[in-house]
């Protein structure tokens, strides 16, 4: 029988990186690039900076529920303000969690928490629909190189 450990590090599949924006400036547009330099402090290009909210991630099967809850059609990554989209991949499973992608790897470290600019970005009530659905923190383990298309794998 299975402990509950073995069932915890469990996935069905691997992750896939399906998208990666950078953000030069605090408040300026991010930018869609088809691969990245992670240093540790976070996307090189990026404004971030060391620690735990060094790079920022989102699932990608959350933009559909996002885009629900706020009566869009769709939305894109870019009005998210996230650094990284991850599809086939529960990230919420992996909170703690080391994962690779391409040759660096990144530890999740918490949810990021929506901020108030969605209200802007997606209307009344865009603050409330990313509750839950907002993504993760994570900090740079190990710099590397990162492309679209690459695999993301728990370690």
């Amino acid at each position: 029988m299975d402990t509950l450990a073995d069932l915890i590090a469990r996935h069905a599949q691997p992750g896939r990186l399906d998208w990666i924006g950078l953000r030069p400036d605090r408040l300026a547009p991010l930018t869609p690039v088809s691969s990245a330099t992670l240093t540790e402090a976070g996307l090189t290009g990026d404004h971030a900076r060391p620690g735990k909210r060094a790079v920022t991630l989102i699932q990608a099967e959350h933009l559909p529920v996002i885009a629900a809850l706020v009566g869009l059609e769709a939305l894109t990554p870019e009005t998210l303000r996230r650094n990284l989209v991850i599809s086939r991949l529960n990230l919420a499973a992996l909170r703690g969690r080391t994962i690779a992608i391409g040759t660096s790897r990144l530890r999740l470290t918490g949810p990021c928490a929506p901020c108030s600019r969605m209200e802007r970005a997606l209307g009344p009530g865009g603050y409330t629909a990313m509750r839950g659905h907002g993504g993760w923190c994570a900090t740079v383990e190990t710099p590397g190189e990162i492309a679209l298309g690459d695999e993301v794998i728990p370690t």
